[in-house]
């Protein structure tokens, strides 16, 4: 490829704004723009990444047995509702008419669209196990957009989906499934944690997360480094501390203003663990209150699992109010029996702690379990912390920031049997097969191997994934260097070679060289030339060698 012909060239300037360096970089590399918040488009560079990344994954699916498949970006509305996810994925979930007033979603992923799939191209039991697998652009509403593509509304996923005829035969798969990841992210020169995780709105019986541990991620994992425990702090176990004494007499205060934690414990001099917060969810089966005390966050996973109820999102702050309840001052004190309370075990054994009142600038002080207001769904409905101890060993645990790049989730028969395809064996027993779902996100993987492997001049990509293996360039006006260049070009070939052709000053393509981040460069000069030479450089190393000009092509092809 020549670089004056190659559409996106690299900017003068990193682009402002965007909590991720490595999102910045690679827009000022010219391997991505953005098209508006959570789009975006890859530029010619970006897509030879993303191919070469793309072919790592083939072959470890295909070692598997795994048969690439595509299913439609646009499925509709009425898998959804069999497989009992509509409501699920809430407002993230795009849905409209066609011409004939068919419902219509724009797919943010693909277990429903797979098991249609399975139902109409599968002959018999026999055919089992199967593994499909496909690179498909997926769409969700997300409403926290940052990060940029660690966060995107339109975003392209790996997604592969295993079949079998027993829960036990799904089971010996998961750990293949498993290793096959761990290559992946080998092959990529990725430093990567395996966590146990929450199935979500995915459903299922287990799951778990491939982390990069990075500042710029969002996920954070609670490790145990005595005892080697790991997971995702949202469905995490760990001791935690009550605060126990004698309940005092509950008061009436008023606190204006105050309709935030960091508020009232400023206001009141309190710290957080002596508050109560209480928080308002919606599930297909209706509203949630979530208690918990004030130094928690809660854990929708875990809400899920204690309430039995499949938690979607918080609920609108307009039906919050149809309740009779001020937004910020929200507790359990008084509150319609429609609404489910389940309350945190930090709650139910902490005593005298300040609640809300239902009303705008109003709490109670000393509000205890048991005594001033009870439910009987008690349990750990909290995101644990670093500084809680471990529950298996009871060491100190470490908090982790992390960017999530794959998951695995074993379903089991719950989208089998939701959406009704069933088999016959030999004997006639009918039965559903055992499903298991494994995700990688191909922008989350870009943005997290550039944030791995660069530095403050740019990128420097694995050689097996990066666009180009060779950035060549000649410096002077000589005939011959020129010569040279374009034999050497020729040798190399434009699936090798970036061969930057501008009139520019060797401080600019040195600077480009550095940015894009291809892993050797070639420079040839007269004055190497005078005794049959050509300088090579290393990006990830930084070593700067010279090689004879009939040697360079072979040595750089056997690299």
């Amino acid at each position: 490829m020549h670089y004056s012909r190659l559409f996106g060239k690299t900017l003068r300037e990193r682009p402002q704004g965007g909590s991720s360096k490595s999102y910045r970089i690679l827009q000022q590399a010219g391997y991505i723009r953005s098209l508006g918040p959570g789009l975006f488009s890859y530029l010619p560079l970006g897509i030879r990444v993303l191919r070469r990344i793309k072919s790592i994954i083939r072959e470890e699916m295909e070692a598997l047995g795994g048969q690439e498949v595509l299913v439609p970006l646009v499925n509709p509305y009425e898998i959804w509702e069999k497989g009992g996810r509509a409501e699920l994925v809430g407002r993230s979930l795009v849905r409209f008419p066609d011409r004939q007033d068919r419902d219509l979603v724009l797919s943010p992923t693909h277990e429903e669209a797979m098991v249609e799939l399975l139902r109409i191209g599968l002959n018999s039991y026999r055919d089992l196990p199967i593994l499909l697998y496909q690179f498909q652009t997926k769409f969700r509403d997300e409403e926290h957009l940052k990060g940029g593509l660690l966060r995107a509304r339109e975003f392209i996923m790996k997604d592969a989906y295993s079949f079998h005829r027993s829960y036990s035969d799904l089971n010996n798969f998961f750990p293949r499934i498993f290793r096959a990841y761990q290559r992946i992210f080998q092959r990529l020169d990725l430093d990567v944690i395996a966590a146990e995780s929450g199935v979500g709105f995915m459903g299922g019986h287990k799951a778990y997360e491939f982390l990069m541990p990075s500042r710029e991620g969002e996920d954070v994992i609670v490790i145990c480094e005595h005892c080697g425990y790991k997971a995702n702090r949202d469905i995490a176990i760990a001791h935690k501390e009550y605060g126990s004494e004698r309940p005092l007499p509950v008061e009436k205060i008023l606190t204006p203003e105050c309709s935030s934690m960091n508020r009232l414990s400023r206001y009141l001099k309190l710290p957080k663990s002596k508050l109560a917060k209480s928080m308002m969810y919606q599930s297909s089966q209706g509203l949630v209150m979530a208690v918990v005390r004030g130094d928690y966050e809660v854990s929708i996973d875990k809400l899920s699992k204690v309430s039995g109820r499949n938690i979607s999102d918080l609920a609108r702050i307009e039906r919050v109010k149809e309740l009779g309840i001020a937004p910020g001052y929200m507790s359990p004190l008084g509150i319609s029996d429609d609404v489910m309370v389940v309350v945190d075990d930090t709650v139910a054994n902490s005593n005298n702690l300040v609640m809300g009142g239902n009303e705008s600038g109003l709490h109670y002080v000393n509000v205890n379990f048991g005594r001033d207001f009870e439910t009987p769904l008690v349990g750990d409905i909290v995101r644990s912390r670093g500084r809680d101890s471990c529950f298996q060993c009871g060491q100190p645990l470490k908090e982790v920031r992390a960017i999530e790049l794959g998951n695995i989730f074993k379903l089991g028969d719950v989208y089998s049997r939701a959406m009704n395809l069933e088999f016959q064996d030999d004997k006639r027993r009918r039965y559903y097969p055992h499903m298991g779902s494994y995700g990688i996100g191909m922008g989350r993987l870009l943005n997290a191997t550039a944030a791995a492997h660069r530095d403050e001049k740019g990128i420097g990509w694995p050689v097996e994934i990066a666009p180009f293996k060779v950035y060549l360039m000649g410096i002077g006006k000589s005939h011959k260097v020129r010569r040279v260049v374009f034999d050497l070009y020729e040798e190399l070939g434009p699936e090798i070679a970036l061969l930057d052709d501008r009139i520019e000053s060797p401080g600019v393509k040195f600077f480009d060289a550095e940015l894009i981040g291809i892993p050797y460069r070639i420079v040839v000069t007269s004055g190497l030339l005078l005794n049959d030479e050509v300088e090579v450089y290393e990006r990830a190393s930084g070593r700067i060698w010279q090689v004879p000009l009939r040697e360079v092509v072979s040595q750089i092809l056997a690299y």
